[in-house]
């Protein structure tokens, strides 16, 4: 395993095991080095040799191959086991079968990993500003049938807050259902209607309202590090890296 990925510090079970990924330690390039190094995602336009180098690199740390979604920055969950073959339109997976691998793709968007306090379902969720509106982390929290307050959370990293600017339709998506959410928002230009938002203090607001008090994790910022993180924000034509939990 490159020293450069993340482990996530968080007080999770020994038997729940969980990575992120960088862009460092690859085999990926592109013209502009956009790809460089460590991309897994198939959609960016990358030498699709690389990625699958990419991948194969990635499968020797994990019990099994990860089951890769279909993200479409919407609010599905969906339960993933050995009989899941086929790439599905999802933004959160979760399991409690022993090594299945639930994988999000990211590169400015908030992976949040979940499990319960012993072990028994891990999840992990693609919280872009429209799934977490949309109610992407109560969906997935709902689905896992456990009691709420015995849920743990660690935030991946993503777009800090001195760096994400939004405008109207996501300043309204959030406030308008919680007053409480302008506390993630800075106002920066009151003509052009623009803030600067922070998404980790809005998972943050969501995770706590649904019952979870146990939250770890945030503030590492993808868009400020471009040695080591991956950012569409930044780059436009970039790579992905990926949040991955499992059981053992």
């Amino acid at each position: 395993m490159t020293s450069d990925w993340i482990i996530p510090n968080w007080p999770a079970p020994n038997h729940v095991k969980a990575l992120f990924t960088t862009r460092q330690g690859g085999f990926s390039s592109g013209g502009n080095q956009q790809y460089a190094s460590f991309n897994l995602g198939t959609h960016v336009n990358d030498d699709l040799l690389h990625v699958e180098q990419n991948r194969t690199q990635l499968r020797r740390f994990l019990p099994s191959e990860p089951k890769w979604l279909e993200q479409v920055h919407g609010i599905s969950s969906i339960w993933v086991d050995e009989k899941t073959t086929s790439i599905i339109p999802a933004d959160a997976a979760m399991t409690k079968q022993r090594g299945i691998v639930c994988a999000v793709m990211v590169a400015d968007c908030l992976p949040i990993l979940l499990c319960d306090r012993i072990g028994t379902v891990v999840a992990v969720i693609h919280a872009g500003w429209r799934g977490l509106a949309g109610g992407i982390i109560e969906q997935t929290v709902t689905a896992m049938h456990v009691n709420h307050n015995d849920l743990i959370a660690w935030l991946g990293p993503a777009i800090g807050p001195d760096h994400f600017e939004v405008g109207t339709e996501v300043y309204d998506a959030f406030v308008q259902q919680d007053k409480q959410a302008e506390q993630a928002f800075v106002l920066t230009d009151s003509v052009k209607k623009k803030w600067l938002a922070d998404i980790f203090l809005l998972a943050r607001q969501r995770l706590l309202r649904a019952g979870i008090t146990q939250i770890d994790g945030g503030g590492i910022c993808t868009y400020c590090d471009s040695a080591r993180f991956f950012s569409y924000r930044r780059d436009g034509e970039t790579g992905r890296m990926a949040a991955l939990i499992w059981l053992v």
